[in-house]
Parts: C-alpha cells; sequence; structure tokens
C-alpha cells in the first residue's frame, strides 16, 4: 500500500523530519511499545514511502538490516530515516539505540542507501540523533 505524505520541503534536516512526524503521527501506534519504522526518500530527499518494520515489547524491538533495508531496495531508495519510538517517553537514545543505529549505516554503505538520520519520538516529542552528534 502506498502512503500519501505530502511536504513542503525535502527531508534534509530536523525541522522537516519533524514535519514528517507530525503527518503521520495519527497513525496507528501503539505507544506502549516499541515501533520501528522506515521511511525511504528519493534523491532530492522527498518522501517515496514509510513502513512500520516492527512492533516489539515494551523496551524492545526486533531490528535486522534485511527488514530494514528490503522496502528501500524495493522502491530505489538513496536514503532512509529510521525511526522509533521510547514507551518511556525518555527521548536519550540508548546503548541498544546507538549499536543498532551503526550497524545500520554500516550495512547501509554496502547497499549504497544513506541512512540519513535516526529519530527517537514519544507520543509528544522527537528527538534526532544526527543533532544530538550520536550519529
Amino acid at each position: 500500500m502506498k502512503h500519501m505524505i505530502v511536504l513542503e520541503e525535502p527531508v534534509n534536516n530536523i525541522k522537516s523530519a519533524i514535519e514528517l512526524f507530525e503527518k503521520i503521527k495519527k497513525i496507528d501506534i501503539d505507544y506502549s511499545k516499541e515501533s520501528f519504522i522506515v521511511f525511504t526518500l528519493d534523491t532530492k530527499n522527498r518522501v517515496i514511502d514509510w513502513y512500520i518494520i516492527s512492533i516489539g515489547i515494551l523496551d524492545a524491538s526486533l531490528i535486522h538490516p534485511r527488514e530494514v533495508f528490503r522496502n528501500a531496495i524495493k522502491d530505489n531508495a538513496k536514503s532512509i530515516i529510521i525511526a522509533h519510538n521510547h514507551p518511556s517517553g525518555i527521548l536519550i537514545p540508548g546503548d541498544a539505540d546507538k549499536e543498532v543505529t551503526k550497524g545500520l549505516k554500516d550495512a547501509g554503505e554496502i547497499l549504497g542507501i544513506q541512512v540519513l538520520d535516526h529519530i527517537i519520538f514519544s507520543e509528544i516529542a522527537f528527538s534526532s540523533m544526527k543533532e544530538q552528534r550520536m550519529f
């Protein structure tokens, strides 16, 4: 299913990434569990589509590069933005978040699909690992 997301500008900074999240905020996410989302982007950083890759438990979600990049390859994406929620509402990346991000960035380099950012979100706020220089 193709999701329709219209942004006034490409997703190339935290402001436009937050605008993207505001547009999909009402999607059916159970904020009591971790959900991992991937946004696929074209060569001009415009959103092609987005996918919920994994729904986990209270404090964890199983992520593997195979699932993360499957739709990016299908969409012929140049880059992706990865995102997941923290049910606790605390937006500070943990060690597991940093490990997953590094592994996905490394896999993306091999595939030629750049990981632009990793956004951590709650029902009311967003945090960019790239903006925090943890990326």
